[in-house]
């Protein structure tokens, strides 16, 4: 199975922040009881690179990824650290070309038809839609899929359990991003409990959605 129809099949990203390699296990634990079997690390603390590898191994059936990617360097970073895809907030073209170079997937940021039609080019047909309520959201979404059939989108960045669902009966939606029940904050008090909580509640709406 590809990294991509793993993500469609999970339904749901959890995009995090962790803020010290200590959270990096429990947050996994948390969201392997929950039933998400994935998570996009973001490259926005310096504890990232460790807390995937930290993640694969003591959870090597997740799905584990590097976000907010936007250098060769940090793409080269995640793949040390046992990455299986990358995910950026926009379309850089030596981003991509690295990841495509080294074979590592990427789900580039997309929020234009230019930038859709650039990924493209680049030989890749799923995009991260971002940022998703604030450049228009489920009305702009569903206006892209009408020119752009055989692309797919994860829409990440403002979604949450109350749209969640609407953003996944698009027919050109593979999953969606979502922070929500991952906060930074819930992570820095180490409240797990709580992840694991909101998180069985996306999961169970990511069921009723499909």
């Amino acid at each position: 199975m590809s990294v991509i129809d793993r993500i469609r099949e999970i339904g749901i990203v959890p995009v995090v922040e962790i803020p010290a390699l200590a959270a990096a296990v429990p947050l996994a634990d948390a969201l392997a009881a929950a039933g998400i079997p994935c998570a996009e690390v973001t490259f926005r603390t310096a504890a990232a690179a460790e807390s995937i590898s930290s993640i694969r191994a003591a959870h090597p059936e997740m799905l584990v990824g590097a976000g907010t990617v936007l250098t060769v360097e940090q793409v080269d970073a995640a793949l040390a650290a046992g990455a299986q895809f990358v995910m950026t907030p926009g379309f850089g073209g030596a981003v991509v070309a690295r990841c495509r170079a080294v074979g590592l997937p990427i789900v580039p940021g997309a929020c234009t038809p230019t930038e859709v039609q650039m990924a493209l080019e680049a030989g890749l047909s799923t995009v991260k839609f971002f940022p998703a309520e604030a450049s228009g959201g489920v009305p702009y979404l569903r206006a892209l899929g009408r020119p752009f059939a055989g692309v797919g989108f994860i829409p990440t960045g403002g979604i949450n359990a109350e749209n969640l669902a609407v953003y996944l009966g698009l027919p050109n939606v593979v999953a969606c991003g979502g922070t929500w029940f991952v906060g930074k904050d819930l992570l820095a008090r180490g409240d797990f409990a709580t992840v694991e909580r909101l998180a069985a509640e996306a999961s169970a709406i990511v069921r009723e959605a499909r």
